[in-house]
């Protein structure tokens, strides 16, 4: 596995761990779907992205040694919030529901990292959902805009066609300045 020196892989203390391997450009989770397990990479990197594969895919970071992802799944079994793909041949240690305890007493820092890394994904997510809100209301604004010009016109078409003046035949003819 490796000489120890460069390669943590043929570390000692990875000895008797759950490790595995992705190679590079393999997809190790998928956005939506619910995977179980909780990874640490010990060696290579991953990207993360959030709309993998369609045309609003965003790259969300490069995760290296000692970065963990995939802990919504294990934490409450609900679908991953993003892709992760292996950039380089990625070799992690799977952390499964019945080794969290083990995990936790042997990896404090981790843990700490875990935190942030969730944390650091409501931010991102609440700035995303503040943004699309925005561009939602900026429709709806116009949307609404447009609505109550119809009306408008469409009133004073009803108006003009059943007799009312020359200030509604202006108006729907497009000037319409009070």
């Amino acid at each position: 596995m490796g000489d120890g020196n460069n390669n943590l892989i043929g570390d000692n203390k990875f000895e008797g761990k759950a490790i595995v391997t992705f190679p590079a450009e393999s997809m190790i989770v998928q956005e939506g779907e619910v995977c179980l397990d909780m990874y640490k990479i010990i060696q290579g990197r991953a990207e993360m992205y959030v709309g993998y594969g369609t045309p609003n895919e965003v790259l969300i970071g490069i995760i290296g040694p000692g970065a963990c992802f995939s802990e919504l799944g294990l934490l409450m079994q609900a679908p991953a919030i993003y892709t992760v793909i292996a950039y380089t041949d990625v070799y992690a240690i799977r952390v499964t529901e019945g080794r969290i305890g083990d995990f936790i007493q042997e990896n404090h820092s981790s843990i700490l990292q875990i935190m942030k890394n969730m944390a650091k994904n409501m931010v991102i997510m609440q700035h995303q959902i503040l943004a699309l809100s925005e561009e939602l209301a900026t429709y709806t604004k116009k949307e609404e805009d447009d609505t109550i010009n119809q009306l408008k016109k469409d009133l004073l078409k009803e108006y003009y066609l059943s007799g009312g003046g020359m200030r509604g035949k202006m108006y729907f003819m497009g000037n319409n300045k009070k």
